[in-house]
């Protein structure tokens, strides 16, 4: 290796984002789906966790040891801190994948997880990798793994290149300068590029709309997804090919709006997909279909089959619950290539059932719904479909009551620590830029912005007095330097912002914390 980091960015801190795909409560619904049986996740570990947001909610939210590594110490002390907050025990450490990988002292999984970092990382630590894969994965066990793929960078990675030999050389030219002003400096002269009119953007005359995306994301994300030294994005066949030679079958996607085909794919490509009998010549066609450009997939070693009566059981005494409340779901979802608009007559009254925030088996969902004409398949479908876009989340199992006690105490003290890391200023740290909190309900995360986490403060400082929560929040607010915003301008004055704070309170306790509290954030 050429130094510490290995050609990863270190000098910009990864985003505080929650993946998921990466939650073992995931797995039963959509395995069953595909008639395999899912195994029982005791034993679990992430490798590349970042922040360790995934890991600590979904140590603190289960019963499942976690273990994991990450190359950068600051990173790793962060998910160290929430580790020792939520008393979860999960085992979290600064470390390289080759000292990480090679440890003796590691027990076999049930889980391991990468997310994004199999397309960051060189090729002799995707041999560590894969070393790690082969030696520490159960049999049974699952792997879910999160790549670039083909076709959808095809266009895109000439770009990646000229971006990234721009701040290579920024760095020869100028050493020390941040990765932050090195990306500012790349962009800028890739739109310069494109003013001149090159005959790839002719060729290619969306990567104009790309670019103009890139240069409004945050550095912190960019530096991690397209600055590595190590970029790459692999074929479904390809990574096929290599797990294949450790006994692991593909076992489905792990992105559940993938599972309906009806919603993602025309009906010519559909008839088109029916021809073809291999299934992995099927998945690189349905990656052309749709233009794939990141893939989501549980991958199992000795995938176990379920008899038909036994995968309907299984999905049928499978719960959900409902993640946002029923009149924020929109009915119309956007996929790569066009714009659906699910049926009214089917999911409104589903959202009206699960609008008590209470889990719901999907046969009970279709028993108390059968007046509508609804059946059993068509809410399985729309439980996918509202699962894949954020708005649902499938349940664990139930555990006995000492467990789901324990599991309670430690999401609800991680949460805390988390509530108090949003009162502090930007110039503190990063930390508030946290938006999610663990649901013991679900298992994992839930989306909760700073201004709802302030709310939830003031909640618990002042009870149900909701007049009283705008000063709160406003405080914390304030100290931050910071003002709200309410329909595009900025709210200056204290009264105006103290104005707009009362009005976000009365409807915070009207619709979100109820809900939240369903979830047992809090």
């Amino acid at each position: 290796m050429n130094n510490w980091n290995d050609g990863y960015v270190f000098d910009i801190a990864y985003t505080f984002g929650y993946y998921p795909g990466m939650n073992p409560a995931r797995l039963p619904l959509a395995f069953a789906c595909h008639g395999l049986q899912a195994p029982v996740v005791q034993t679990a570990c992430e490798l590349g966790f970042g922040q360790g947001l995934s890991t600590n909610f979904h140590a603190a939210a289960s019963g499942t040891r976690w273990w994991g590594n990450d190359f950068n110490p600051m990173q790793a002390a962060f998910a160290q801190e929430l580790a020792a907050a939520s008393g979860a025990g999960a085992q979290l450490e600064d470390s390289s994948f080759s000292r990480f990988c090679r440890r003796s002292d590691l027990p076999d999984f049930d889980f391991i997880a990468l997310h994004g970092v199999w397309s960051w990382v060189s090729a002799e630590n995707r041999a560590i990798i894969f070393d790690f894969i082969d030696r520490k994965l159960k049999p049974g066990g699952v792997l879910y793994i999160s790549y670039n793929t083909q076709p959808g960078w095809a266009a895109f990675m000439p770009l990646r290149d000229l971006l990234m030999q721009h701040t290579l050389q920024a760095d020869h030219e100028e050493q020390g300068l941040p990765t932050a002003e090195r990306i500012d400096a790349a962009l800028e002269f890739a739109a310069n590029m494109f003013d001149a009119d090159p005959v790839y953007a002719q060729a290619n005359p969306f990567m104009r709309d790309r670019l103009k995306i890139l240069q409004q994301q945050p550095r912190s994300y960019l530096a991690h997804e397209y600055f590595n030294r190590d970029w790459h994005a692999e074929s479904f066949a390809s990574v096929h090919a290599r797990l294949s030679q450790i006994g692991l079958d593909f076992a489905c996607t792990a992105h559940y709006a993938d599972h309906l085909d009806m919603a993602n794919l025309t009906p010519s490509q559909r008839q088109f997909m029916q021809r073809i009998e291999d299934p992995v010549q099927q998945q690189s066609v349905r990656d052309f279909m749709v233009n794939q450009q990141f893939r989501r997939d549980y991958w199992v070693r000795g995938a176990q089959p379920m008899e038909d009566r036994q995968r309907v059981q299984a999905l049928a005494l499978q719960s959900i619950v409902l993640l946002t409340e029923p009149d924020k779901v929109p009915l119309t979802v956007h996929n790569v290539a066009s714009e659906i608009t699910l049926n009214r007559l089917i999911y409104e009254p589903i959202l009206q059932a699960l609008g008590d925030y209470r889990p719901h088996t999907l046969v009970d969902l279709a028993a108390s719904l059968a007046h509508r004409n609804l059946n059993l398949q068509q809410v399985i479908d729309s439980a996918l479909m509202l699962i894949g876009t954020g708005h649902a989340a499938p349940l664990p199992a139930e555990g006995d009551a000492a467990a789901r006690a324990e599991i309670n105490r430690r999401a609800r003290a991680l949460n805390l620590h988390l509530l108090h890391k949003a009162r502090l200023p930007a110039s503190a740290g990063s930390e508030g830029d946290v938006g999610h909190l663990c649901s013991p309900v679900t298992g994992g995360g839930v989306s909760v912005d700073r201004i709802e986490q302030l709310f939830l403060l003031a909640f618990l400082e002042r009870g149900d007095d909701v007049a009283a929560w705008p000063a709160v929040v406003w405080k914390h607010v304030s100290a931050q330097g910071k003002k709200l915003v309410r329909d595009g301008t900025r709210l200056e004055s204290e009264a105006e912002n103290l104005a707009e704070l009362s009005l976000q309170a009365r409807l915070f306790a009207a619709t979100r914390l109820p809900l939240l509290q369903a979830l047992q954030v809090i």
